[in-house]
Order: C-alpha cells, then sequence, then structure tokens
C-alpha cells in the first residue's frame, strides 16, 4: 500500500518565506560589497524579492504535483 504524502499550501508558503529570507541577505550583501552602495542593494533586494517569491512558491507546488523521484513509505 503506497502512502502518498502531498505538502500543503501552507507548508510551501512558508518554505518560501524562509528561504526568501536567506536570499535576502545574500543578495544584499552580494550587491552592498560590489558597489558599496546601500541604497543599491536595498533596491536590488526588494525588486528581486518581489518576483522571485512568487516563482518559487508556484515551482514549489508544480514539484509537489511530479510523482518523479519518489516512492511510498
Amino acid at each position: 500500500m503506497e502512502n502518498q504524502y502531498h505538502e500543503r499550501w501552507q507548508r510551501s508558503l512558508v518554505k518560501a518565506i524562509t528561504y526568501r529570507v536567506v536570499i535576502v541577505l545574500l543578495d544584499f550583501g552580494a550587491v552592498f560589497f560590489l558597489t558599496k552602495r546601500i541604497e543599491v542593494a536595498i533596491g536590488f533586494v526588494v525588486a528581486s524579492n518581489i518576483y522571485t517569491t512568487v516563482a518559487y512558491f508556484f515551482h514549489e507546488r508544480i514539484w509537489n504535483g511530479v510523482r518523479w523521484g519518489t516512492k511510498g513509505i
């Protein structure tokens, strides 16, 4: 008997948010290191994280429906 496991959308949302926090810190650090301008780093982080958070959420939801590489417990 196969045990099916599917993440709820709330779990995907929390994973997306926590992942973005890490990426925000890394992006800010990299852009600030390269430009030495805090306003450029903040602008980049804000713009890039709006669209990439949405993209990551939908990417997670699509992969949640893909059976490839999974097996039942």
